[in-house]
């Protein structure tokens, strides 16, 4: 386990905010977790009565195992979040920026299922300001974990309030849960709006010129 991934891990047990990590979360490599989920869900396979010397199946545990550790649950590893550009604000600007339908790929932590839908972030700048593309890997690795929506929102906007040390930020979060729509009550017209709204963003002339941007 690397320095950063031990900070990381000690400081999950102290905020409520984070997503919930054992303290050995990280002393398997990436090979090691993947060789392990593929015998996991090798069994899983099995026990529904599926065929794994099917050709169309038999690779299947090895594709979901490293689908889970390199791709939607990157997330999870410190050593994954993306490096953040930040650039002199020379041209004074100190109004509104927002960057909408920020593609949110997620699944849901209780059923391990997609979570589908748009994320609108926005800042008032201050002394600094962000590339635009570090905005949407910002979303992407907080969104490739197992999470829950309101979690979710929030540490987009902690993440961004941390790294340009303001605190006028706005993250709202417009997404369909597939736990809802294909399994339990089975509803596929409903989606389910969250928001992380600090600083100007608290007053409601600002709070509505952001909702008006995003068409809210």
């Amino acid at each position: 386990m690397t320095d950063d991934n031990k900070k990381h891990v000690a400081h999950s047990f102290n905020s409520a905010l984070d997503t919930p990590l054992r303290p050995d979360a990280f002393e398997l490599s990436d090979d090691e977790k993947i060789a392990k989920i593929q015998d996991h869900f090798t069994g899983i396979m099995e026990t529904l009565g599926l065929d794994l010397t099917d050709d169309s199946l038999s690779q299947t545990p090895k594709r979901v195992a490293k689908m889970y550790v390199k791709e939607i649950f990157s997330g999870l590893n410190p050593a994954n979040k993306p490096a953040v550009t930040l650039f002199e604000n020379k041209y004074g600007y100190n109004q509104m920026l927002v960057e909408k339908n920020i593609s949110v790929y997620s699944q849901c932590e209780h059923h391990f299922v997609p979570i589908i839908g748009k994320a609108h972030v926005a800042y008032i700048a201050n002394g600094k300001v962000i590339g635009l593309s570090k905005i949407h890997r910002m979303v992407k690795y907080y969104a490739k974990r197992p999470q829950v929506q309101e979690r979710l929102t929030k540490q987009i906007a902690e993440a961004l309030k941390s790294t340009l040390s303001i605190e006028d930020v706005a993250v709202t979060i417009d997404a369909r849960h597939m736990c809802v729509e294909c399994r339990g009550v089975e509803d596929v017209t409903s989606s389910t709006i969250t928001s992380a709204l600090s600083g100007q963003f608290l007053k409601e002339a600002t709070r509505s010129e952001f909702l008006r941007y995003i068409n809210m």
